[in-house]
């Protein structure tokens, strides 16, 4: 924080204690961590966590998991933070690092803007009273997860009496940032629920605020937030006076916001000025087009007003087929994307009852062996001894087949669990879903179709396949070139591929595993082909040797380098996968199948070469 903020000089201290001693106070560090900017926020953090991890005893404190799973949530490991967070173990199930492990974690369980459930809001509920009966430090951030659930929840007064309540217990409510803060929020709440006198409240107390320390961005943005208030009162006239002030800043300080020029241009729209009103939601419009932001209609809704105001029904009724355009397309790729998901937790939940199934067999069957060895060790010295051991001998011989293929079958379920959850890969779907959101900002309709078309197509392939066993070869190749489309699309220009079938090779009565090609041909294009200052060429072939089917997988990029800890997991994870799906396939020492990566850098050349050899099958 910078001395022209304001703050009392015993509040700056608080969240930098003793940052060089042993015996640090962490919990209030990690309170005054709430007066921080978000650049100095995090700088702490990954500040922390290095001091932390380089003492011996850095597993037994719990802050440095608390500080490792933060820096882990900046990094975008969400399930690797939750694990650190999991760890934080206090001096009892009471105690205030209990209590700072369970606000982490109840946190983040109820992020992602959708409605907090009914268990989840009982957890927090609970976690607060907890908080509350030891009288802890930390009762405030429990008041301020009551306050954001109810946000979600769309219950806004609830929420905005647990804003207050976050606030007036805060131990450093009279800091800047938490005073901002706070009436940014209520001014929110107070605006959903149109409470008036405490929206101008709280406008009031946030531009006396900005006045007291200089911040003169936040005094202009208390102009557009009067302008909302003032038109929701019907004083128009008031409204686009206040809106001017707040856009001229913007633009005199070079600080233009597209949604600055929506609420100026409908502020014309009530003052029966259209003309103008157009040209400020066209600007707007040119804004969000420049920095690739997610398509909205609120600006053509606005030049549906505009036009009707000026009689030109013509553009209207454009403007109007626009907004309803857009909202179609948002809605279909928020859909798609649930149902990707939703189809996804269906498969895995399935092959979890099944896994749990097969694992109770195994135990049940386990046990039945051990009660026949005890019952043939008494029957050994009955009249019938020997008659009575070679039964039972077979039975147990029987039962211990059927437990090897009841192991087999639960391996073979896990691989298809990995299998699928690989192929579906959100990492891939989002980065794909984000570039059809580009080209259709761009107004590429045709190229937006196509991306669509070729996108749907490959996620349908995906789950189809996920459930057999094997493919045609034919099949195989329809997904991996649509794969290949379609990262041609995303990076266009970037490498040009072909595919390759020796004479003989009849893909439409070859059989092969599915997915078994992709990752390679992955691993080409995000790690071979990217930063090249040359055109990439990936070749894929399929040849019949000898009862054997010989894939190879070839690009001249940039070869196999020094990775980080994090590629080196994925793609070692993605080799071990496909190991084990060749050990549960083809299990017989005539049916044997291998796979081998060659770094053609080793020998002079340029690129990466992968050779696949799997046994021959046919339809």
């Amino acid at each position: 924080m910078t001395a022209s903020c304001g703050e009392q000089p015993a509040r700056r201290k608080a969240p930098q204690l003793a940052a060089a001693a042993d015996d640090k106070d962490y919990l209030a560090l990690v309170i005054g961590m709430d007066t921080l900017a978000s650049d100095q926020y995090w700088k702490l953090v990954f500040r922390e966590d290095s001091l932390l991890s380089n003492r011996p005893d850095s597993n037994a404190n719990p802050f440095f998991h608390y500080f490792r799973g933060r820096r882990l949530i900046k990094q975008e490991w969400r399930d690797s933070a939750m694990a650190q967070f999991a760890k934080m173990k206090g001096k009892g199930p009471d105690d205030d690092v209990s209590l700072l492990r369970d606000h982490t974690i109840l946190d983040y369980e109820s992020r992602g803007g959708m409605m907090v459930e009914a268990e989840l809001m009982q957890k927090i509920l609970a976690a607060m009273k907890q908080a509350e009966r030891l009288h802890s430090p930390l009762t405030f951030r429990f008041y301020d997860l009551m306050a954001k659930a109810y946000y979600q929840n769309e219950n806004e007064s609830e929420s905005l009496e647990y804003a207050e309540r976050h606030f007036k217990s805060h131990p450093y409510n009279t800091h800047p940032v938490i005073m901002q803060r706070h009436y940014d929020v209520s001014f929110l709440l107070a605006y959903r629920i149109d409470d008036y006198d405490k929206m101008m409240l709280y406008n009031a107390l946030s531009r006396k605020l900005a006045v007291h320390i200089g911040d003169s961005l936040a005094i202009a943005r208390t102009y557009d937030s009067e302008a909302q208030v003032l038109s929701k009162r019907g004083d128009f006239a008031k409204s686009l006076a206040c809106s001017r002030i707040y856009v001229d800043y913007l633009e005199r300080t070079s600080r233009p916001h597209e949604i600055a020029y929506n609420n100026l241009a409908t502020s014309f729209n009530h003052n029966g000025q259209p003309d103008s009103a157009i040209r400020y939601y066209n600007k707007a419009m040119a804004m969000a087009k420049a920095q690739n932001s997610r398509q909205t209609p609120i600006y053509y809704k606005g030049l549906v007003e505009s036009y009707k105001l000026k009689g030109d029904m013509g553009n209207a009724m454009n403007a109007l087929d626009s907004a309803y355009g857009i909202e179609v397309r948002n809605l279909k790729k928020i859909e798609a994307v649930k149902f990707a998901e939703i189809h996804e937790k269906y498969e895995t939940e399935k092959k979890d009852r099944n896994i749990a199934e097969l694992s109770s067999r195994n135990a049940l069957n386990e046990s039945v062996i051990r009660q026949q060895r005890w019952i043939l060790g008494l029957g050994t010295v009955a009249f019938l001894g020997g008659i009575g051991f070679l039964f039972f001998l077979y039975r147990q011989t029987k039962l211990t087949e059927r437990n090897k293929r009841l192991e087999s079958e639960n391996h073979r379920l896990i691989m298809e669990q990995k299998l699928l959850q690989a192929q579906l890969n959100p990492h891939f779907i989002f980065n794909s879903i984000a570039n059809l959101q580009s080209l259709v900002a761009s107004g590429d309709t045709r190229e937006s179709v196509r991306y669509l078309s070729v996108f749907s197509g490959l996620l349908r392939n995906v789950l189809e396949q996920s459930r057999k066993d094997f493919i045609s070869l034919e099949e195989e190749i329809f997904s991996l070139e649509n794969y290949l489309q379609l990262q041609q699309m995303r990076y266009p220009g970037l490498f040009d591929y072909k595919v390759e079938l020796a004479e003989g090779t009849c893909p439409e009565e070859l059989l092969i595993p599915p997915m078994i090609i992709q990752p390679f041909v992955e691993n080409s294009i995000e790690h071979g082909f990217r930063n090249i200052q040359y055109k990439g060429m990936l070749t894929i072939g399929f040849a019949l040797r000898d009862g054997k089917l010989n894939i190879t997988v070839n690009d001249n990029g940039k070869g196999i380098t020094e990775k980080s800890p994090g590629e080196q997991k994925k793609q070692s994870l993605a080799q071990t996968i496909l190991k084990e799906r060749f050990q549960a396939l083809f299990t017989t020492d005539c049916q044997r199948a291998r796979f081998d990566v060659e770094n053609k850098a080793n020998t002079g050349g340029r690129g990466v070469s992968v050779h696949i050899l799997i046994p021959e099958i046919r339809d």
